[in-house]
C-alpha cells in the first residue's frame, strides 16, 4: 500500500467524487482525450500480466460497482483498510491512496506493480525475496493466473484519492503456485 501525504492551503474543499467507470480522469497526469478510466486501469493491469504469460483480464461493471461502493468508507476512515471478506465473496481487494489529483491511473496501478522488485517466483506465501508475502501481495493478485475479472474505482475527497480494485476468482490461495 502506498500512502502519501497530502496538504491543502486554504482551498474550499470540492466535494468527493467516485469513478467506476467510463470517463476521463482529468484531475490525474496527462492523458491522451481518448483514453478513459476504465481502460487505463485494465490495460495498466494486463501490461503486467503480458509479462509474466498470464491471460488478459476483463472489466466487469459489477465489481467495479462494488469497489466504488466501498470508497466512500475509506475516505472518513481517512487511510487504507481493507473491507471485510464476508462483505466481498469470491474477491479479493487491492487498495491504494495519494494526494488528490496528482496520480494518474497508471502510477497508482504502477505501484502495486513496483512490488515486482520483491517478486520470486514459488507457492504462495513463499513468494517475496524480503521474506514477507505483504510486500508483494499486491502484484501477485495482480497476475494471478487463474483471476479473469477486475472492476475498479476512485474515489475522491478534499484531500485524497482512493483506488479500490476488486478481482474474481480470487488470488493469493495459500499453497498455490505464482508464476
Amino acid at each position: 500500500m502506498l500512502l502519501l501525504a497530502a496538504s491543502t492551503f486554504g482551498c474550499a474543499a470540492p466535494a468527493p467524487v467516485t469513478y467506476a467507470q467510463g470517463g476521463p480522469f482529468q484531475r490525474a497526469a496527462p492523458a491522451p482525450a481518448s483514453a478513459n478510466l476504465t481502460s487505463r486501469l485494465l490495460a495498466a493491469h494486463n501490461i503486467e500480466r503480458a509479462r509474466v504469460g498470464a491471460p488478459p483480464l476483463r472489466w466487469d461493471a459489477a465489481l467495479a460497482a462494488a469497489a466504488a461502493a466501498y470508497g466512500p468508507t475509506l475516505s472518513r476512515l481517512g487511510r487504507l483498510e481493507h473491507s471485510a471478506r464476508a462483505s466481498r465473496p469470491g474477491q479479493r481487494e487491492n487498495l491504494w491512496m495519494g494526494s488528490r489529483g496528482r496520480y494518474s491511473p497508471e502510477q497508482m496501478v504502477g505501484s502495486w506493480a513496483s512490488e515486482r522488485q520483491w517478486f520470486r517466483p514459488g507457492t504462495f506465501p513463499n513468494v517475496s525475496s524480503t521474506g514477507n508475502w505483504l510486500d508483494v501481495s499486491h502484484y501477485t493478485q495482480m497476475i494471478w493466473r487463474t483471476t479473469t475479472n477486475v472492476g475498479c474505482a476512485v474515489h475522491s475527497d478534499a484531500r485524497m484519492d482512493y483506488l479500490i480494485c476488486r478481482y474474481s476468482p480470487p488470488g493469493n490461495v495459500d499453497g498455490r503456485r505464482v508464476p
